[in-house]
């Protein structure tokens, strides 16, 4: 558990989300055209961008939890704000703000970055549709399962279970729900910018990340169903993403 002395100054932990968040989307993004371009299978490709997706956000989360508690997502952000409301030196609105802010900007800026990586124009709107309400229902299900997760680890203090944890869930729900559990509004919008396998139609945000912020209001109490409101038991896991 660190000290409040230990604690990253908060320009660090903002800077940490921004690269992360950056590193994640250029992850899921360019894993998947690299997958494209090798195989025609989709299975294959499926395949290969769930461990893509999943090795990357284990190491990422392994990095940079130590810095800013690893988030990359903004509904991870809003559902800890929510769920250590009341603590000393909690969160506050700013703080949330910036986190937000700065996983927004990753995405964009991971995105670009693997379409050029690949030489292919950055920028292009991503043209795939994901509308249907079984998606919707995939993603509400994917993100509800994501803060579930997170907010159980927070309360059983087994905060060193993340990298692997949160890694394994999201390679499994990327599997499991009909939406390929984007569960992450900032990666979502980033994902938009890209006309490739991983991409959502612009007109489709609002559908996804909807859902998105649905499941993570379901995740918030299940998680007090589950674990209600005690202090958590060994150490407090103070920001995971």
């Amino acid at each position: 558990m660190r000290t409040p002395s230990s604690v990253p100054r908060l320009r660090r932990r903002v800077a940490a989300e921004l690269v992360g968040t950056a590193a994640l989307v250029a992850v899921i993004i360019g894993s998947g055209i690299r997958a494209d371009a090798l195989s025609e299978d989709i299975a294959v490709r499926l395949l290969a961008n769930s461990l893509a997706s999943a090795v990357g956000l284990g190491v990422l989360i392994a990095l940079l939890g130590p810095l800013s508690g690893a988030h990359f997502n903004p509904v991870v952000t809003l559902s800890e704000w929510w769920a250590r409301r009341g603590e000393d030196r909690a969160p506050d609105v700013r703080e949330v703000g910036l986190y937000v802010g700065a996983q927004l900007a990753g995405a964009v800026v991971g995105a670009l970055l693997a379409e050029a990586m690949f030489g292919r124009p950055p920028g292009d709107w991503a043209t795939q549709v994901r509308s249907d309400t079984p998606l919707l229902l995939g993603e509400t299900v994917a993100t509800a399962g994501l803060v579930l997760v997170v907010q159980g680890l927070r309360r059983i203090g087994r905060p060193s279970l993340a990298p692997v944890a949160v890694a394994a869930y999201i390679g499994a729900a990327i599997w499991f729900t009909s939406s390929g559990s984007f569960a992450n509004p900032a990666a979502t919008v980033g994902r938009s910018l890209t006309d490739s396998s991983t991409g959502i139609a612009p007109g489709s945000l609002p559908g996804f990340i909807g859902a998105q912020l649905l499941g993570a209001l379901l995740g918030i109490a299940l998680a007090a169903v589950l674990y209600g409101h005690d202090e958590p038991r060994g150490p407090v896991l103070r920001r995971t993403g």
